[in-house]
């Protein structure tokens, strides 16, 4: 197949052709202990190697050597002490820990083996002069490229820059009023309980919000509604930034920061000189998120319709 199947289709093509690599490399791996009349696993190898260069380990150092997980290697070691090529003693400068050792016999095998790691190594750069790349400074990169940051990561990340461009941030229409409820409930119940104010908030927009001067903003993503914040009219100039939430679906691509923007901008828009909000500390990433839009936390808390509110914050615009 096309390199360009494999790029597109991603981890699990890229897995798929690993593994047949690895069917193929094992296999010939395989037959190269039989010839010897060794019966010994190809995946025991690299632990068995370096115990026979090394000399005893922790099971953890050795996983480190080799690039294996602690869970691997421990049963690797199991299989080993199984087959009698491999035994367990204790460290004498730590007696909680044990130290793996080659038995007599895994000493013998390790001597066989011996014999034809010339044989190996040149068949094996024989093998790669017939490549375009060098095959293990690609490996070594790959490896450090996903230490770095795993597919999943890359993938996620992708995924959401994708959906971020088909956000839209746009006026209250009274086709989102549930949407406006829904939302907002959904994070009140999960935390808290309903309260007169939010009732009356969520239940009437139009005369509690909009026919008083105020306003509400949508965030859309592929035209449905997953993201709300109200602003709700006060004396002096100000403006209260209420009632924010965000579908579970949707969060984590940076909705909350794009309405919280949209209400500052709105407000300079409407010549207002502050922006105030209430909310609660149980809400930190909410909290969060205030503090990233330049609000600031009042010094004294005054009077609140929520009992919920235990933290008051402003943006002087």
């Amino acid at each position: 197949m096309e390199p360009e199947f494999y790029q597109r289709a991603g981890i699990l093509a890229i897995g798929s052709r690993l593994r047949r690599l690895s069917e193929m490399v094992t296999l010939d791996s395989s037959i190269i202990f039989q010839m010897h009349q060794m019966d010994f696993e190809p995946r025991w190898f690299p632990a068995f190697y370096v115990l026979s260069q090394v000399g005893p380990m922790h099971v953890t150092d050795l996983a480190q050597r080799i690039g294996q997980s602690h869970a691997s290697v421990s049963q690797i070691a199991k299989e080993l002490e199984r087959d009698d090529l491999l035994s367990r003693v204790r460290d004498k400068k730590d007696g909680r820990k044990s130290l793996l050792s080659l038995t007599e016999a895994g000493k013998n095998i390790a001597e066989k083996m011996e014999e034809f790691y010339d044989d190996v190594y040149h068949g094996v750069a024989d093998l790669l002069g017939e490549l375009d790349h060098n095959f293990w400074e690609a490996m070594q990169q790959m490896e450090s490229a996903l230490e770095r940051k795993s597919i999943n990561q890359r993938v996620m990340s992708s995924r959401k820059e994708r959906l971020r461009k088909a956000i839209q941030i746009v006026p209250y229409k009274p086709q989102y009023a549930q949407a406006f409820r829904d939302i907002n409930v959904a994070w009140i119940e999960q935390y808290f309980e309903m309260e007169q104010a939010d009732y009356d908030a969520l239940d009437n927009p139009d005369s509690y919000v909009l026919n008083k001067g105020g306003h509400i903003i949508v965030a859309l993503l592929n035209d449905k509604p997953v993201g709300v914040v109200a602003m709700l009219n006060m004396p002096e100039d100000t403006y209260e930034l209420a009632k924010m939430g965000v579908s579970p679906e949707a969060q984590g691509l940076g909705i909350g920061y794009l309405l919280g923007q949209a209400v500052i901008d709105k407000g300079r828009e409407l010549g207002a000189k502050r922006l105030y909000l209430e909310s609660n500390t149980m809400l930190n990433p909410a909290i969060r998120l205030y503090y990233k839009l330049g609000f600031e936390k009042l010094p004294h808390t005054i009077p609140s319709p929520y009992q919920r509110s235990n933290i008051q914050m402003e943006l002087w615009l």
